[in-house]
């Protein structure tokens, strides 16, 4: 009891006192007391002027705080500081291993924690922490935290499916991770929570965008821009204008990248807590204009981003984007020195922070700058640090092709082969080895002859096999179009005249019933018909014809599927390009029909020598050896055989849980 009165005294001592002393005061009654409670408070006030004005000493007392609750039993009050630690210690103090312990150190005690709220925090603040370092943890344990809220905490249930879907979009997961954005998105807009319902539509568009989906994250972006507008969030346009830049610049489009930054500008609130973003797009201009060299432009916007008064260090996502443009302004007005020692700076904190993609970029912006001062080893150096992390971005899971597979297949066969025909050889050694030497040594010599021989007829008559199976295979493909050519005009001009004809008698007869059965026929004609034999590849040419079997994958399904096609008419054949259609109707169909997959992209790209067709989905994949050899399974057997036909190469690039890659090249 009277450990209770001194802890209230203090409490409402606090705020006045807090005014007038300084933090010494408060470090000395800790340092000296005895008392548990009054060191309690005592700490309590040290956290209260710390936080957000010192981090690395808000991260001591919070640890000595949550420590000396523990002790004395106070498992909430420890709950509420460890909750508090989270984010701080995670990403100012780039520590979310001790995060997480720090929180398992109070979960271990959860039930003496009443309190949902408290509860449901402590596991979506560790899903935090786990978010940096393993995202399945992470969406475990918002999973948990949304077990343990109750009813009372809608806002911080919306958090926990606002994180979980970010988790699962990092995942690529994206059908988990919409479902989570949209919940979030409902239950901020019923609670008028409109801040925090933009960031929940932002996470879907970050979604579209991080994946290359840019033409899909605009017009999402472009529909919550309107909604912004109409509730009056005015103050968070210019970020929206801001990311929209970023997209240009990853898209190429360069002078749309400006327009959108001059947007930004124009909107952005200088009263808004935003620094990174105003930073940002004060950067990004000042490398507009400095490629595009327009130097009193890139000074007027340095000096915009220099004369503020706030601590631009505090916060690594503003340190970065202010690093950046300064330097690029140094490197572009010849004072490379300077521009050196930002550009440093900028890698070290990037690294400190693991932001891959600023590492990659403070390598490429090294290289850039070795290059303009004469060291060109540091420049290929750094270019070729920056495209290592590039390629670690983009290809993260091990490359396997079908040529690979193919070539170790038969190289295994062969050296069993050779193996087995020496362990004879050495048989019939030790069987004859009361021979005379020199009779041993003729034996063997014919004996090896006419093994030479043996191999070199069975290598020629595979290779023969071979070439007539590849003949009869790509006969039987233009047979089969030419098939299904006929079947298919058949079907049009002859079965579907006809029900055209007996529509026109229902009509007259008024049958609206029979006429609506007729018309569902037809169309069922009509798509068999296409499906036998595009005749939009005839009309539309190849380009156009690929784009609308996408169109009408896209639409008419669920899976979510983005394009990126270069016009490839009047290069080949009307035979080829009916081989290469059907080469990605045919992929298509299969991740339509086995991948169970979210997303897909295809992309087709014109080179001066080849013709570049890669088709990815982020499906389950499969184990290529055990689909090859499955005699039942001619999806893959049918694709290299259509690629053969083109002279052309088939890789395939697979594994179980990690999506597929088909890439086709065919020379020109």
């Amino acid at each position: 009891m009277k450990n209770l009165s001194a802890l209230l005294f203090v409490i409402m001592l606090a705020p006045f006192v807090g005014v007038c002393q300084d933090i010494s005061y408060f470090r000395n009654i800790v340092d000296t007391t005895e008392n548990p409670t009054i060191k309690l408070a005592a700490l309590d006030s040290l956290l209260f002027k710390t936080f957000r004005q010192d981090n690395d000493a808000f991260i001591k007392y919070s640890q000595e705080y949550i420590n000396l609750a523990q002790e004395i039993d106070s498992v909430e009050p420890a709950a509420k500081k460890a909750m508090n630690l989270q984010n701080i210690l995670t990403n100012y103090g780039n520590d979310p291993l001790n995060a997480i312990t720090i929180i398992n150190g109070v979960l271990a005690r959860k039930y003496k924690i009443r309190d949902s709220f408290l509860l449901g925090g402590l596991y979506s603040k560790r899903g935090n922490a786990y978010a940096k370092i393993d995202l399945k943890k992470a969406i475990e344990d918002y999973t948990t935290a949304l077990k343990n809220f109750s009813s009372t905490d809608l806002l911080h249930i919306a958090d926990a499916y606002l994180y979980r879907g970010q988790a699962y979009s990092s995942l690529g997961k994206f059908v988990l991770a919409g479902e989570d954005f949209k919940k979030a998105y409902g239950i901020y807009e019923d609670n008028k929570e409109y801040r925090y319902m933009v960031f929940a539509q932002q996470g879907i568009i970050n979604m579209f965008s991080m994946n290359g989906f840019y033409e899909k994250a605009k017009l999402e972006r472009d529909i919550l821009i309107e909604k912004m507008k109409s509730l009056g969030l005015n103050s968070y346009l210019a970020n929206e204008y801001y990311n929209q830049a970023l997209d240009y610049k990853k898209m190429g489009e360069r002078d749309l990248e400006y327009k959108s930054l001059l947007k930004a500008e124009k909107v952005f609130d200088r009263n808004s807590p935003d620094k990174s973003t105003y930073i940002g797009i004060h950067s990004r201009l000042i490398e507009y204009y400095c490629e595009h060299e327009q130097l009193e432009e890139a000074k007027a916007h340095v000096a915009l981003i220099d004369k503020e008064e706030y601590q631009i260090f505090n916060d690594n996502s503003t340190e970065l984007n202010y690093l950046s443009g300064k330097a690029k302004y140094l490197l572009t007005t010849g004072k490379y020195d300077e521009a050196l020692k930002l550009a440093k700076q900028k890698l070290e904190v990037a690294k400190t922070f693991g932001i891959e993609d600023e590492i990659m970029n403070s390598y490429f912006l090294l290289s850039e700058i070795f290059y303009e001062m004469g060291d060109f080893k540091k420049s290929l150096d750094n270019n070729r640090a920056a495209g290592a992390i590039k390629d670690s971005i983009y290809n993260r899971s091990t490359a396997t092709s079908l040529a690979y597979y193919q070539t170790l297949y038969e190289t295994e066969k062969k050296e069993k082969e050779l193996v087995e025909k020496t362990t004879n050889i050495s048989l019939l050694e030790k069987d004859n080895e009361s021979f005379k030497k020199a009779i041993l040594l003729a034996g063997l010599a014919i004996l090896l002859g006419f093994g030479i021989i043996i191999l070199y007829r069975n290598q020629r008559h595979l290779k023969g096999n071979k070439t007539l199976q590849e003949k009869f295979s790509q006969e039987l493909i233009v047979s089969q179009e030419s098939e299904r050519r006929r079947i298919s005009k058949d079907l049009h001009d002859g079965i579907g005249q006809q029900l055209l004809l007996i529509k026109n008698k229902l009509i007259d007869s008024n049958d609206i019933e029979t006429k609506k059965m007729v018309d569902l026929t037809i169309e069922e004609v009509r798509t068999i018909s296409r499906d036998l034999h595009p005749f939009h590849l005839q009309e539309l040419g190849i380009t156009k014809a690929i784009e609308y079997t996408i169109n009408l994958i896209d639409e008419n399904t669920n899976l979510f599927i983005s394009a990126e096609i270069d016009n490839i008419d009047n290069i080949f054949s009307k035979e080829e390009e009916m081989n290469i259609y059907r080469i990605v109707q045919e992929s298509l169909s299969n991740i339509l029909k086995h991948a169970k997959a979210e997303a897909g992209k295809v992309s087709i790209k014109k080179f001066r020598n080849n013709i570049l067709i890669s088709i990815r989905d982020n499906g389950a994949g499969f184990d290529f050896n055990e689909k090859f050899q499955d005699v039942k399974s001619l999806g893959l057997k049918t694709l290299l055989e259509r690629t053969r036909f083109l002279r052309g190469q088939m890789k395939v690039t697979s594994k179980k849980e990690t999506g597929t890659l088909l890439e086709f090249q065919f020379p020109l």
